[in-house]
């Protein structure tokens, strides 16, 4: 599993798979070599936001000897990590082979492969491989795709050292890019959106081996697995209008994955909006528009291993 996300992961695959964009979760037969260079642009378009939360993390973990990053992708965060504590060593986790490339060959043109490491495996049981515990142990929107969510805590707090920290990025806000009122088609576009993206995420997690219902108290599930000290801070993307190409661009993608990932979920008129939002043709379109933003809010929950 990779997961780099950045959107909003219930609409995306950023996570770099993980971290940080519009999915609607059907892994089974993704190309992830394919896939890459997409997960790459939009975990660095969600590259200011991820820095406010490792800055913030720096204040909270000091000096650490590993990070693990569970669910790295193609590395965008994996490297942030290594940029911000530059004595760590950093390891990348993901199910992914192409992925792990993508990370490995990123942390060289960063400088920074002498102390980077890359562990191919599915979470969370790859994480027993590691060779030492982790002083950070980093999941991005990626404990969210294991069926037993409290099961997987349990096991990534396992591979904490003595006084080590557990930070999951998950919950937050949907990505928002349209005004309410776009001027055609009926007005709250994106909220319709959220509740279809909201059901196809239900069931994916309903679909899952093993999958556990749980009320998604992240601190509260912290503690279930034995961690203490559990905390909680949001972090803003503010991308506003005019935009540049590169964030325009990733609205085309975001919509355009929408498009196919729940078009049957929404009705006749939304289809039609959206797919007029989709025509390069049309001057009215997430191509040319001039009002074309992104907003997006990624909570990070963090909880502390007992010394």
């Amino acid at each position: 599993m990779a997961h780099d996300h950045e959107p909003h992961d219930r609409e995306h695959h950023e996570h770099g798979h993980g971290h940080g964009h519009t999915h609607g979760h059907d892994h089974g037969d993704i190309d992830w070599a394919e896939m890459a260079p997409l997960l790459e642009a939009e975990a660095e378009l969600f590259t200011p936001l991820y820095e406010r939360a490792l800055g913030w993390l720096a204040k909270e973990v000091t000096e650490p000897g590993l990070v693990v990053d569970a669910g790295s992708g193609p590395g965008v965060i994996s490297c942030l990590f290594a940029e911000t504590f530059p004595g760590a060593r950093i390891v990348a986790v993901d199910g992914s082979e192409p992925l792990l490339e993508r990370a490995r060959a990123r942390a060289a043109r960063k400088g920074v492969a002498d102390r980077f490491g890359t562990l191919a495996g599915e979470l969370p049981g790859a994480l027993g491989e590691l060779d030492y515990p982790a002083d950070l142990l980093w999941a991005s929107r990626s404990v969210h795709h294991l069926g037993d969510q409290g099961a997987a805590l349990a096991a990534c707090a396992e591979r904490l050292a003595s006084g080590g920290t557990l930070a999951v990025m998950e919950g937050g806000l949907p990505v928002r890019f349209l005004p309410r009122d776009i001027g055609f088609g009926r007005p709250g576009l994106q909220a319709r959106i959220d509740v279809a993206l909201e059901d196809r995420f239900s069931r994916m997690r309903a679909e899952l081996p093993g999958s556990v219902a749980q009320v998604e108290d992240w601190p509260a599930l912290l503690a279930s697995a034995g961690l203490h000290h559990a905390r909680s801070r949001t972090f803003l993307l503010d991308l506003p209008a005019p935009v540049t190409d590169r964030t325009r661009a990733y609205v085309v993608t975001a919509l355009t994955r929408i498009r196919e990932g729940v078009a049957e979920d929404l009705d006749a008129d939304d289809r039609a909006t959206v797919d007029r939002l989709l025509d390069p043709a049309d001057p009215a379109s997430v191509h040319h528009r001039p009002d074309v933003f992104v907003l997006a809010a990624h909570t990070v929950h963090t909880a502390v291993r007992p010394v």
